[in-house]
């Protein structure tokens, strides 16, 4: 079924649907090719995912702790949604990456604008959210007796106005730009992973679906561990410095990203597991 493939880079939207009509959706979709391209393509949307998640969770956060997960859940859907649509025009897609213009020997397509706006983007939104937290700290820190209380109370007041007055779909608006900026990258892939358009939609929902179900958890474990919040925030940063690398035609393996956000998060599970361990032998001690 090479047929789709050729009609998205030599024809239109309707060679693509003449084709998967022609053969069927499933036409010859369960061979050991395609279900070991499937479950490949599965792995690689969920780990490609990372990112887009830990953006999901801390925009999300922002807002009512009764709305937060429903914003997971049409956060991921406007991506499976979104990535689907992108599959069907991936023609159009890499029409993208033509040279508008040319500065200093670098080639700047539609493509590397969205990378680098998108990075910008990250590095603002992640730097601007470690300064709110790390301002948070000084109040509580200068605060003294009941004044440090009331400080306290204060603080959680704001916290909670500030959630309150985020709207959800501004939230959701912030999301659905990500997510158009972390499926470019992932649908590329795919295209030159599979030849079957049916073995790509079905991994794309089958990922988002796995996670919909770990959003959550995630989510509420970040949103309990402030050490956590903050590393997955400098996570952001790193991955906004890539996109940015990558729209000046810098190319910074992902792997090498994940693997050090992966070997910190380690060390900081293990911190958090000694501090409460700490916490119990001390209160054990007291009584």
């Amino acid at each position: 079924m090479d047929g789709w493939r050729d009609g998205w880079r030599e024809g239109s939207f309707g060679d693509v649907f003449s084709e998967v009509y022609r053969v069927g959706f499933f036409g010859g979709l369960f061979t050991a090719e395609n279900l070991i391209a499937l479950l490949t393509l599965t792995g690689l949307e969920i780990v490609l995912g990372i990112d887009n998640i830990v953006f999901l969770t801390i925009v999300v956060d922002k807002l009512p702790e009764a709305k937060r997960a429903l914003g997971r859940r049409v956060g991921l859907l406007l991506a499976m949604v979104l990535r689907i649509l992108l599959l069907l025009g991936v023609k159009w897609l890499i029409g993208l990456n033509e040279a508008l213009f040319t500065v200093f020997d670098y080639r700047f397509s539609i493509h590397a604008l969205v990378l680098i706006a998108g990075g910008l983007f990250l590095i603002a939104k992640a730097t601007h959210e470690i300064h709110t937290k790390l301002s948070e700290l000084e109040e509580l820190a200068y605060g003294g007796g009941n004044g440090a209380n009331e400080d306290t109370e204060g603080a959680n007041d704001r916290g909670g106005a500030a959630s309150a007055a985020a709207g959800f779909w501004m939230v959701i608006a912030q999301v659905l730009a990500m997510d158009l900026i972390f499926s470019i990258d992932s649908v590329i892939t795919a295209v030159g992973m599979a030849s079957h358009l049916s073995v790509i939609i079905i991994a794309v929902v089958v990922a988002v679906l796995i996670m919909m179900i770990f959003a959550g958890v995630i989510g509420r474990f970040v949103s309990k561990n402030p050490t956590i919040k903050m590393l997955a925030l400098a996570f952001l940063i790193l991955v906004g410095v890539a996109l940015l690398a990558e729209g000046f035609e810098v190319h910074l393996p992902k792997g090498y990203i994940y693997s050090a956000m992966g070997f910190s998060l380690v060390v900081e599970l293990i911190n958090l597991k000694l501090i409460k361990g700490m916490l119990h032998r001390k209160e054990a001690l007291g009584h």
